[in-house]
């Protein structure tokens, strides 16, 4: 098991830097450090599923690819920015990242799952600080609703991520806090995509669909009984997948 799920991930990562792309607009950076945030979560939430030795969705292959393309990513960026404030935060994710992934790339533990969790968290902050940084160049002020709907990709693995580690076992005081505030989160920006007046139907139907994909996690929450890890995976893949096709769309309406 450990000799197989080593040799997946190596050879997805070397191709890594062969897969870097050039980064030729803040936009584009700006798209690329918000996957990052999802990115993150992604990980953590394959990282668990592999753990508890589910392969429902086949975790293993999420989690070797999330790998390249992050990877991908904080090459792409560091080659694009110059600000030195902007810098110096990729240095930060730099570090973070290497921290994260040496851990990723070993057979998953119950033993360190805690330690990665709160090192892919604050590089999930690290990374939002490069975007926000990054929006806040741009004079376009669409890109506020574009990066809202690509929060809703993050906070869909991350809820995912959450309840992954609880059913592996991983004690966590903070647990219901932090299932809380990421629910609050998700709920008040899925708000704010429904009443934005430049949707068109397409994207009310990827929204409506989000809000019926993301009941389960509303009645998970509130539920004492376990829920069928599969479905969580489902499911937050499902929102994960509509929402990226709204930020395709709104990035359409708003970047013209």
């Amino acid at each position: 098991m450990k000799k197989y799920f080593k040799l997946l991930l190596i050879l997805g990562i070397s191709t890594t830097y062969l897969l870097s792309q050039d980064i030729k607009s803040n936009n584009e950076a700006i798209n690329i450090a918000g996957k990052q945030r999802m990115l993150t979560q992604k990980m953590l939430k394959a990282y668990a599923m592999i753990g508890m030795n589910n392969r429902f969705g086949n975790p293993t292959l999420s989690l070797k690819e999330s790998i390249k393309k992050f990877d991908d990513g904080i090459n792409s960026l560091s080659s694009f920015i110059k600000d030195k404030k902007l810098k110096s935060e990729i240095s930060t994710s730099k570090k973070l990242w290497s921290k994260a992934k040496k851990i990723l790339e070993k057979e998953p533990s119950t033993k360190v799952a805690k330690n990665l969790q709160s090192n892919l968290y604050q590089l999930l902050l690290s990374s939002d600080n490069i975007t926000n940084i990054l929006i806040k160049k741009t004079k376009n002020k669409g890109n506020k609703i574009i990066d809202i709907a690509r929060k809703e990709r993050m906070y869909s693995q991350k809820l995912a991520g959450l309840y992954m580690l609880k059913v592996w076992g991983i004690k966590d005081a903070k647990f219901d806090d932090k299932m809380k505030e990421t629910l609050i989160s998700f709920k008040e920006s899925l708000n704010k995509l429904e009443k934005y007046p430049k949707n068109t139907d397409e994207i009310n139907k990827l929204i409506k669909n989000s809000k019926k994909a993301f009941l389960f996690f509303d009645i998970m929450s509130k539920s004492k009984s376990k829920f069928i890890p599969s479905l969580i995976y489902k499911k937050s893949l499902e929102i994960l997948d509509n929402m990226g096709k709204v930020v395709s769309l709104y990035t359409k309406i708003e970047q013209k």
